[in-house]
């Protein structure tokens, strides 16, 4: 087994945990799973498994992560952040085995190939395949960028490389499930978008305006950052849709890439738009700031 401790964040994952768990197990058996207070088997599954669980209140994913990498347990020379959601394929587990402990001192980061699933389908067009994701770094060389949305592990010493193998993302729930977790994430997606706007709180941001042609990542954070924010509100939800289903060839991906790309290409970007919308309007007709607004808003406390 290769010298990496894996973190996972939970709550109520029962649909998805075992699965997770036993794809990494071939890779390592430290497994630190920070949970949310889960009210189903979550916490029963991970123990039954040999992990480690935690419970620690949820204030969003930056938080939450990076509660996980402070108090990680296992003394091992790499960390992997993996969703409950997610498994490393044989042919990635394989990889990690063979190449982890000879890279090279100056290696400390590496990004992973990400295969979308939803219903069943693998959602190979729009951009979606292959989605660069750094997900394994060495321990104190990496740390959760502070974002409410979209963030990323930083490497804040040394190079990183790209493996050959993918992991995949296959969600199990329904659709319900997914429109109301849509509607959570675009609530976070108005948070970050406003502060860009207005510059509320301090955020990180680790965009390198050099790769954005060779880099999904930072392509992704520079249209979102940079270029997104200064195109027109609620406008510009449906032009990434039609860029991304009929120029990037979505409409390839049959009825379930209909499904996926427009729940997560159009509806749930026009919907932040919507919360951004509204927030400022709630900001105007109450005479209140923005991050009042936000507050009132969102139920999340704002630190300024």
């Amino acid at each position: 087994m290769s010298n990496i401790s894996v973190i996972i964040l939970t709550f109520n994952e029962e649909i998805h945990l075992k699965r997770c768990i036993e794809s990494v197990l071939p890779v390592t058996n430290n497994i630190f799973i920070v949970d949310s207070y889960s009210t189903d088997s979550t916490k029963d599954i991970a123990e039954s498994l040999g992990c480690i669980v935690v419970q620690n209140k949820w204030v969003n994913y930056a938080t939450q992560f990076q509660f996980g990498i402070t108090n990680n347990p296992f003394k091992s020379e790499w960390i992997m952040r993996l969703d409950a959601d997610e498994i490393i394929t044989n042919e990635l587990s394989i990889e990690i085995n063979e190449r982890l402990e000879s890279l090279d001192t100056d290696i400390s980061g590496i990004f992973l190939k990400l295969r979308q699933y939803y219903l069943g389908k693998w959602i190979r067009f729009g951009g979606r395949y292959p989605l660069r994701l750094l997900r394994i770094w060495r321990a104190n060389k990496g740390q959760m960028e502070y974002r409410w949305m979209d963030e990323h592990i930083k490497i804040i010493e040394g190079k990183s490389i790209t493996f050959n193998n993918d992991f995949i993302h296959d969600n199990l729930n329904t659709l319900t499930w997914m429109i109301n977790k849509h509607n959570h994430y675009a609530t976070r997606e108005a948070i970050d978008q406003l502060n860009v706007e207005y510059n509320l709180f301090k955020h990180d941001s680790f965009l390198d305006k050099k790769k954005i042609f060779t880099n999904a990542t930072h392509r992704t954070r520079f249209l979102k950052s940079i270029a997104y924010p200064k195109s027109l509100l609620l406008i510009r939800s449906i032009i990434y849709f039609i860029y991304r289903y009929i120029f990037l060839l979505g409409f390839l991906d049959g009825k379930e890439g209909l499904i996926y790309h427009f729940l997560q290409g159009f509806w749930y970007r026009f919907l932040a738009d919507a919360k951004i919308f509204e927030i400022k309007y709630f900001a105007k007709t109450k005479k209140i700031t923005i991050i009042q607004a936000i507050e009132e808003y969102s139920g999340h406390k704002i630190t300024n």
